[in-house]
């Protein structure tokens, strides 16, 4: 059994821990909230660039355009977006198994692995993979440039048939609580096809110099939106890891503070014997 010393060593450690597990769930709490803002302001655009890019899709013949080609997958690159930091429960490690499944489904398409986050690095290098290129620093100063030049380098891949398929791999941010692990086709690019008769639109300029402009955008803001979407899914899970943290040190002082307790009055107990029993011998 531990003694009263070491209880109360033990006692002061997990506060200080505490103190740090409840300052990291507000900073958290607080970057989420900024992140949150802006993935949720982002989706409208997405939304709306990829209703005009459907009735770009219908207007023309878009299967000249060299991003639109569908060709067999020999070939396949997947974009791994992970955290830089940990602390965040399995927010990483869900998205890291999720994408190994989806590496054995390509096991005849010589798949290849692009990380953007430190720890998807660490996840496959560890694990034997081969990474050909990964992305440091992203999330310390997250910006529009940085994605436009991830999806610069995949779309000349692509174009120049490195690759036959982009497949983007993100924690999509659903709530608080939850961060569904999620593979996307970035490339070709497949725009789905509206049910029904589709309205019919007149395009200033021409349909074709509209879809040469929109196709490159489309692609920067899909990379754009994953990396929004891993960033506020990142401090989401690590607010609540925190939180969880914070309750279970609270558990624990409760815990170890009964057991103090009842260490301190054994002790007590055993000093009101020794002096009763001295004062009996003294009046026998």
């Amino acid at each position: 059994m531990a003694t009263l010393r070491e209880l109360r060593t033990r006692v002061a450690s997990i506060t200080n821990i505490q103190r740090v597990t409840n300052a990291m769930q507000m900073v958290a709490a607080a970057k989420m909230r900024r992140a949150q803002a802006a993935i949720l302001a982002a989706r409208p655009y997405a939304q709306r660039l990829d209703q005009v890019l459907k009735a770009l899709h219908q207007s023309v013949d878009a299967y000249d355009q060299p991003l639109f080609a569908v060709r067999p997958v020999q070939r396949v690159v997947l974009v791994v977006i992970t955290s830089d930091r940990g602390l965040c429960g399995a927010f990483n490690t869900n998205l890291c198994r999720r994408v190994q499944d989806e590496l054995d489904e390509y096991l005849d398409a010589q798949p290849e692995l692009i990380t953007i986050g430190n720890k998807g690095w660490d996840f496959f290098s560890h694990r034997g993979y081969s990474i050909s290129r990964h992305h440091a620093d992203v999330f310390n100063q997250l910006e529009l440039v940085r994605a436009a030049d991830i999806a610069q380098d995949l779309t000349s891949r692509f174009v120049a048939g490195q690759t036959d398929r982009v497949l983007l791999c993100y924690s999509e941010y659903g709530s608080v609580t939850s961060q569904v692990p999620t593979v996307r086709q970035l490339l070709p690019i497949a725009p789905e096809e509206e049910a029904g008769e589709s309205a019919k639109y007149a395009f200033e300029p021409s349909p074709e110099v509209l879809l040469g402009t929109l196709v490159e955008r489309q692609i920067n803001f899909q990379v754009w939106r994953a990396l929004l979407e891993s960033n506020v899914g990142f401090f989401a899970a690590q607010m609540m890891a925190m939180d969880n943290a914070t309750k279970n040190a609270r558990d624990m002082i409760e815990d170890l503070t009964r057991e103090m307790n009842k260490e301190r009055q054994a002790s007590i107990t055993l000093e009101l014997m020794d002096i009763i029993g001295g004062a009996n011998a003294v009046a026998q």
